[in-house]
């Protein structure tokens, strides 16, 4: 599949979930590099100190460190980074909490999936929506 992203940052301290991502995404686009970090720190310590920033970020919620609500708000907060397109990542569904990240700069909301076929159609999705003039997006996972 042809896009025009090249570089995704997903941040994630559950290694299983990262490896799935990883292997999803690389089965759709092979051409996309990403990186993961564990943590909302590293990801910002790379954020801000990368010559090249991502096309997109992935944050999971709960994380260590800075968890992905307090890494929205930094990203939001730097003017280098304000662009970036940020795609929640998360096992929960709270509609309220939802409805706050998406007015503190989330650009959608994805619920991590059950399988790894709706992971990957998640990830489709995802990516192709980027492309779209649509935001605060919740995108669900598919139903095998």
């Amino acid at each position: 599949m042809e896009t025009n992203i090249s570089q995704i940052y997903l941040a994630d301290d559950d290694h299983d979930d990262q490896l799935l991502f990883s292997t999803a995404l690389q089965e759709l686009y092979s051409s996309i590099e990403l990186s993961t970090f564990d943590n909302g720190v590293t990801l910002m310590d790379q954020l801000l100190n990368c010559p090249v920033l991502p096309d997109l970020i992935f944050l999971d919620l709960n994380m260590p460190l800075m968890n992905g609500e307090e890494c929205l708000k930094d990203i939001r907060r730097e003017r280098k980074l304000s662009k970036i397109p940020i795609f929640i990542y998360s096992a929960s569904f709270e509609i309220h909490r939802i409805e706050e990240l998406f007015k503190i700069g989330a650009d959608r909301y994805l619920q991590k999936p059950q399988s790894f076929s709706a992971l990957k159609s998640t990830l489709k999705r995802s990516v192709e929506s980027i492309t779209k003039e649509t935001s605060n997006e919740i995108i669900f996972p598919s139903r095998p």
